[in-house]
């Protein structure tokens, strides 16, 4: 007999999704491991055409890179988010992707703890990182960490860490993390 927690281990998949290159890309890559560094594809801004709601259910209308990055956070149980914190929230190569996300949810609205928040088309649960980095003020910071907890029911996070590094430490940060899964 197999267990359920064996089940849900051997089907796990954590994602690194990065505004900028991280060199540990051949250590991320394969396996349960996803690395997706969103600078390097090409990625349009949402239309707001709903689309993905009404004509093509679950799938954006606008064909490029996303349409393959998508899935991969629906499907991930943990996901790392690295991007530069501007003004308050993620830089625009980052808002511009979580924004090409929304197929990943549905059109109806659900009661969650008093609030309204979408229903998830096929979302896993998913612990989340958001590293963020460069320099930023501490009123950055409080709103950032307002937008995160916002959105954190909306993109189905059972728990959430955000790390505020500078621009050069960022690496060192996702290295840990990596490392961290790789010991489990």
């Amino acid at each position: 007999m197999v267990s359920e927690n064996f089940i849900k281990k051997e089907f796990t998949m954590k994602l690194i999704m990065t505004d900028r290159p991280l060199p540990l890309t051949s250590a991320a890559s394969g396996g349960e491991i996803r690395y997706v560094d969103l600078s390097s594809l090409k990625i349009a801004n949402c239309v707001g055409c709903f689309g993905c709601w009404t004509k093509t259910p679950g799938r954006c209308v606008i064909r490029d890179d996303a349409t393959r990055v998508y899935p991969l956070i629906a499907e991930s149980d943990e996901v790392v988010y690295v991007s530069r914190l501007r003004y308050g929230g993620y830089d625009s190569v980052m808002k511009t992707m979580l924004e090409r996300a929304i197929p990943v949810q549905q059109a109806f609205i659900r009661i969650h703890n008093g609030e309204t928040h979408h229903v998830q088309r096929a979302v896993a649960p998913k612990k989340a990182t958001i590293v963020v980095y460069g320099d930023y003020s501490d009123e950055e910071k409080d709103i950032f960490r307002q937008l995160v907890g916002r959105n954190a029911h909306n993109m189905n996070f059972t728990g959430y860490d955000i790390l505020f590094t500078a621009s050069d430490n960022a690496d060192g940060a996702v290295e840990k993390i990596v490392s961290q899964w790789k010991k489990y």
